[in-house]
């Protein structure tokens, strides 16, 4: 990849390979061109970035979106653009991550959509994007909006245990989803500027999880856990929701492997933290189909209506492969992270004739109760949609591909 300093370019992906041309000189419409090839001597990770820069010259425009909105799936994949720019140093990924911003948030800080008293933990996520931004731009609306956020957590309503809740509309309940929406955010605002003050509370969060979702048979983390006991989905002794949802482990093992980054070699909880990865890890490994997938219903195999999810197994390989990077895991970690890779390659990943890729078989959204109401049982969760090039599966991908290096 050719660095370019001194001028904003964009990417022209011709016939003839990869070209880089000055902003000015390409239009959205020109960036969506059908006729535009991706070439296939590039990384996994670019060949997807520039499939979802053709397919979206707006970000907000992923998931057919027809306007733009403060998102947590478009937060996922801005992370992933975020890594990918870092990797490359090619400013058309943070231009990308810039103009979504800039769309969201108003020039007072105020971010579109967003109400702090809706008390939703997915409404973190997406403020990830903002410390890079902020660092990169010394604009002043990117710190309030971080604030703002930061101030959610404050006041964030919690389980009497000290878990945060996964919403307001959805009271005592704590989902593995949350980890990843709250923590990394989380651990690197109070890294950055409280001097790591709230470690202790953040390896709180995975302590709940740990003690209240954990089933001893499979190894695996139950979807959700619900303190009251109260909801029609609820165990009626231990709180849990009845199933083991593969993304749902793969939100918590990212977060595990995102907050590590933040939290100090010395401080007393990292050690736990490792452990729980480890622990999560080894459990999820036994479940690794001989393709290299994973199952929706984690446990579940090839009962009748299972399938091998996308975003899930994305998850699972950039765990593994992240933590045996950072020496969390062991080495071998590296070789179940490659062979998942290879079997999203070879069983979820079409090519265009132009070279666009596409990722499918991806879960659309679930979750438990709300309207209508979703029961957690394994009908559920294979019934829910499935989508090709759902924001779930991309930018999940990129950050699995990136930590491959593949």
């Amino acid at each position: 990849m050719i660095r370019h300093k001194k001028k904003n370019y964009c990417i022209a992906v011709l016939l003839i390979g990869l070209a880089l041309l000055p902003c000015d000189k390409i239009t959205a419409q020109e960036t969506s061109n059908p006729a535009v090839v991706i070439s296939k001597d590039l990384k996994w990770s670019e060949r997807m970035a520039l499939s979802i820069l053709k397919r979206d010259p707006k970000a907000w425009q992923i998931d057919n979106n027809e306007k733009t909105k403060w998102d947590y799936k478009l937060g996922l994949v801005m992370t992933s653009f975020q890594k990918l720019y870092e990797a490359t140093d090619n400013p058309v990924y943070a231009n990308y991550i810039k103009d979504y911003a800039e769309t969201v948030i108003n020039s007072s800080g105020e971010i579109l959509n967003y109400k702090l008293e809706d008390y939703n933990i997915d409404n973190i996520n997406a403020g990830k994007m903002l410390f890079d931004l902020y660092a990169r731009t010394k604009d002043d609306r990117y710190l309030t909006a971080l604030k703002t956020l930061r101030k959610q957590l404050e006041t964030h309503p919690r389980t009497n245990s000290g878990g945060f809740w996964h919403k307001k509309i959805y009271p005592n309940q704590m989902w593995l989803d949350g980890l990843y929406m709250g923590t990394p955010f989380y651990a690197r605002y109070t890294a950055e500027f409280e001097g790591g003050k709230d470690f202790d509370d953040i390896a709180k969060q995975f302590e709940q999880i740990q003690l209240h979702t954990l089933d001893p048979k499979t190894g695996l983390l139950f979807h959700a856990w619900d303190e009251s006991k109260q909801m029609d989905w609820a165990n009626k002794e231990t709180g849990t929701s009845p199933n083991f949802w593969s993304r749902s482990i793969g939100w918590y093992m990212m977060a595990l492997v995102d907050v590590l980054d933040y939290m100090p070699k010395d401080h007393p909880k990292r050690k736990e933290l490792i452990q729980y990865l480890n622990e999560i890890a080894k459990s999820v490994a036994k479940y690794q189909d001989r393709t290299g997938l994973w199952y929706q219903v984690t446990d579940s195999g090839k009962k009748e209506g299972n399938y091998l999810e996308a975003s899930g197994s994305e998850m699972f390989v950039y765990a593994f492969a992240k933590g045996a990077n950072k020496g969390y895991l062991p080495a071998s970690y590296k070789k179940l992270a490659n062979k998942g890779f290879d079997g999203i390659i070879k069983k979820l990943i079409t090519v265009d004739a132009d070279g666009e890729i596409h990722i499918t078989q991806v879960c659309a959204s679930a979750g438990l109760g709300g309207n209508p109401y979703r029961d957690g049982s394994y009908e559920y969760y294979i019934k829910e949609k499935i989508k090709t090039d759902n924001s779930h599966g991309l930018g999940p991908f990129i950050l699995a591909a990136l930590e491959l290096k593949k």
